[in-house]
């Protein structure tokens, strides 16, 4: 345990946000700006897919299917592998172990967001968008004003879980340099020799209680959406039930 508090002691910026300022950023903080940079750029990827999956066009839906089962199909380290190799050779010229990572969690990513949004979207009642449509909104008003609304409010708690999951993705970085939290460590450990375990244990703990708080977040979430449809139900009850009594005394 001693080992341990020595280490933070020593190494603690350097885990935390790597040789920054004088150095590119690091650690803990490198992790932290690309997952939620990921989670921002996939997120408008994610529900352009999921919206092409539920379209009538076949053209439109059968390559969104595609996408979608192409990547959950496949491990996230050949999608890294294919952006380290290819976007070079897309652009004409290299781009930085960040930018890599950057790129392939917002195409991998987009994959898991889009089934998010669609089962969201299919969880409403098929009433939401009817009535819609019969009030003159057109299919895109519709969506967007009642329907994307309420099923990405619906959704908060698999999107924060799912920025979880992406936490945990962005250690595979390490292997193209990116400068985050393993690979910090392992500079740590390159450093020490002899304490590699507690190096690492370290590196356990503070993902573990970022992902731990992240799903805590993401449960206090379902509750209170789970709260708020109740009270939505018990006040549909409460205002439908003098109507059926007027209309049972007036029979």
């Amino acid at each position: 345990m001693f080992d341990l508090f020595t280490i933070l002691h020593d190494n603690g910026m350097l885990l935390l946000m790597g040789q920054y300022p004088s150095g590119p950023l690091g650690g803990v903080l490198c992790t932290l700006l690309i997952s939620v940079l990921a989670v921002v750029f996939a997120f408008p990827v994610g529900i352009l897919l999921g919206l092409a999956r539920l379209a009538s066009w076949r053209w439109l839906s059968w390559p969104a299917a595609c996408w979608v089962y192409l990547l959950r199909g496949i491990p996230l380290m050949m999608v890294v592998f294919w952006t380290y190799f290819c976007v070079p050779l897309l652009i004409g010229h290299n781009i930085s172990g960040f930018s890599t990572m950057l790129c392939t969690l917002i195409i991998y990513e987009s994959a898991y967001i889009a089934e998010i949004v669609r089962g969201g979207i299919q969880a409403l009642p098929q009433g939401q968008y009817e009535a819609s449509r019969a009030l003159g909104m057109s299919h895109i008003r519709a969506l967007r004003l009642v329907i994307l609304p309420q099923a990405l409010y619906n959704s908060l708690p698999s999107l924060v879980s799912q920025l979880v999951s992406i936490i945990k993705d962005s250690t595979l970085g390490y292997v193209i340099n990116v400068p985050e939290l393993t690979y910090a460590a392992n500079q740590v450990s390159n450093q020490l020799l002899t304490k590699p375990f507690q190096v690492f244990a370290i590196v356990a703990m503070s993902y573990y209680i970022i992902c731990f708080s992240l799903t805590w977040l993401a449960e206090k979430l379902e509750q209170r959406i789970a709260s708020k449809r109740r009270s939505a139900m018990t006040d549909n009850e409460t205002v439908a039930a003098p109507l059926v009594l007027t209309k049972t005394q007036s029979q």
